[in-house]
């Protein structure tokens, strides 16, 4: 049991991963420091959009409109560690 809850733990930490560096590819992208013509860059970023969007697609929908501001992957980060922490201290009473 303690396995499986150290995979779970572990993949929501390399989400936690994926998001951050979706946040800043897109800084990255909104300041022009680097192309988005590239073809690496480009599948990076393909890559990382289809990861993400599942997710954080349904968390923009119910928030307003911020005029350019995205917080919803900051809503993700917060909701992911809080269900790691809620992993992590129910597996410490379980076992």
């Amino acid at each position: 049991m303690q396995s499986l809850l150290w995979l779970i733990v572990t993949l929501i930490d390399l989400y936690i991963y994926v998001i951050i560096a979706m946040v800043i590819l897109s800084w990255l992208f909104a300041f022009n420091v680097i192309n988005h013509n590239n073809q690496f860059v480009r599948q990076i970023h393909h890559i990382i959009t289809q990861l993400t969007e599942p997710v954080l697609g349904p968390i923009r929908r119910f928030l307003p409109n911020l005029g350019g501001i995205d917080l919803s992957p900051v809503i993700l980060l917060i909701g992911l560690i809080f269900v790691q922490k809620l992993i992590v201290e129910y597996s410490h009473k379980l076992l």
